[in-house]
């Protein structure tokens, strides 16, 4: 577990949809940030799982982690399902997942990070909040070019242009293996944090809550079950 070191000044407002990797990066920020705000996003997600998870997780994460409990500020949820309608894909509709003609998975949502950074720096820029932190990675991610490296650096930019001031966007995870993400996890919070996250976190694209797995719920072959259990399986045998 980790100590409290060297505290920021500075504030943050974490993308956070209540699946592994935000539940992380919320945890890194609280570990770093004087005061953190959340922001969720319903764009019409076929599971409701998701959007409970991120309640769970987040009342979880200031008894897992007291000494931060107080820099946990306000959680926003912003109403989308307007655009998850234009983004039809296998998160939004009943269809089958499994790779497009672009070799793309249809569990892509076309732009949603570009989507979800631009609402996002709107409501930090309204809140005061300094940095912006979302959980995307090009390491272990399911063939989203909205996760790459290149992409959150060229949202960054345009945004700081778009609103007429430095927009900093973090990315704890971009490097990452999933196994280092839950070594991320446990180094922060110790194992009461990673059992929060096995428990109350949702990451399965099918919404299956009925499977328990070490590594957490879920149905076990989708994508994101997949990578989720590779990792916990690597980082557990480390």
């Amino acid at each position: 577990m980790s100590d409290s070191g060297p505290v920021s000044e500075k504030s943050a407002l974490v993308l956070f949809s209540g699946g592994q990797d935000s539940a992380t990066c919320l945890a890194w920020a609280l570990e770093r940030y004087e005061r953190v705000e959340t922001v969720g996003f319903d764009y019409g997600q076929r599971h409701a799982v998701e959007m409970e998870a991120r309640l769970t997780v987040r009342d979880g994460m200031q008894t897992v982690l007291p000494r931060w409990a107080g820099r946990l500020g306000p959680d926003h949820v912003v109403d989308l399902t307007g655009y998850g309608r234009i983004a039809d894909s296998a998160l939004t509709a009943d269809r089958v997942i499994e790779m497009d003609a672009r070799g793309l998975p249809t569990t892509f949502v076309p732009g949603r990070n570009l989507v979800f950074l631009t609402c996002a720096a709107a409501l930090a820029d309204r809140r005061g909040l300094d940095v912006l932190v979302g959980g995307m990675c090009e390491t272990d991610f399911s063939g989203y070019p909205d996760c790459r490296r290149d992409t959150i650096d060229a949202m960054a930019t345009a945004l700081s242009l778009g609103l007429d001031r430095p927009v900093v966007i973090e990315t704890p995870l971009m490097a990452l293996t999933k196994a280092e993400t839950w070594n991320l996890a446990d180094r922060i919070g110790g194992a009461s944090l990673v059992e929060l996250i096995v428990e109350a976190s949702h990451t399965c694209y099918r919404g299956d809550r009925e499977h328990r797995h070490g590594w957490g719920y879920g149905c076990g072959d989708c994508p994101a079950c997949e990578l989720r259990a590779a990792g916990h399986a690597e980082w557990a045998a480390a």
